[in-house]
């Protein structure tokens, strides 16, 4: 029974995970969406610390970010790899806000979910998991980010068919777990895919919920 099998793994992984400490509901829809498009395809360490390098050198507002100069970003996202392409991203987008929405994502509170997704992922460098992470974290709107940890880990504990895709996932992950908790299963899923669940070797043995896990393997 997947629905009965998701409650128990959450309460599982909450005892035995903390939410990471890089983790910020603070910031403010663009900084989310700046430190979002940094992250993409680059480990969380390294999308901190050019984030930080970034926030250091500019202010992370879309005018600022709009004027810069594109060697200067650059400089700053160095560490995160893909630096020139996710410069010219931000730049980009940043430009885009000020003509179409007066330098404001202030709208992703007040317009109706759908509509606010959907332009979301009409600007550049934004696509579906990047929208979601603005939604979720930004204005707390009920969404689940699907990224590769949590469409490995919902397929191998059975919540998901294994050829599901983004949306397939994302909508049954939020048929089976309460808004309340779609935070704590965007992070979780990830501390578990890091942690054990891992993409060649997953940690079988020791992975705490194995007793629930139709694809844990006997030997490790």
């Amino acid at each position: 029974m997947p629905k009965n099998n998701a409650e128990k793994i959450l309460k599982i992984l909450k005892n035995n995970f903390s939410l990471p400490k890089w983790v910020s509901t603070e910031r403010n829809p663009f900084q989310t969406l700046v430190v979002t498009i940094i992250s993409q395809n680059t480990a969380g360490k390294n999308t901190i610390r050019a984030f930080e390098a970034l926030s250091n050198r500019l202010p992370i507002t879309p005018e600022a970010l709009a004027k810069a100069d594109l060697k200067e970003i650059e400089a700053s996202l160095h560490v995160a790899g893909l630096f020139r392409n996710k410069a010219r991203v931000i730049k980009k987008v940043s430009q885009i806000i000020i003509e179409r929405f007066h330098g404001s994502l202030d709208w992703i509170y007040s317009m109706p979910f759908e509509k606010t997704r959907e332009t979301l992922l009409s600007l550049p460098g934004v696509g579906p998991k990047t929208a979601d992470v603005v939604l979720l974290f930004s204005a707390k709107r009920p969404t689940i980010p699907v990224d590769t940890h949590v469409e490995r880990v919902s397929k191998r504990l059975g919540l998901v068919p294994e050829k599901a895709n983004y949306e397939d996932i994302r909508t049954a992950l939020q048929t089976l777990y309460l808004p309340d908790d779609y935070l704590d299963v965007h992070l979780l899923f990830i501390s578990l895919g890091r942690s054990y669940c891992k993409a060649l070797k997953p940690l079988c043995k020791q992975c705490p919920v194995s007793g629930l896990c139709p694809s844990k393997r006997i030997e490790d």
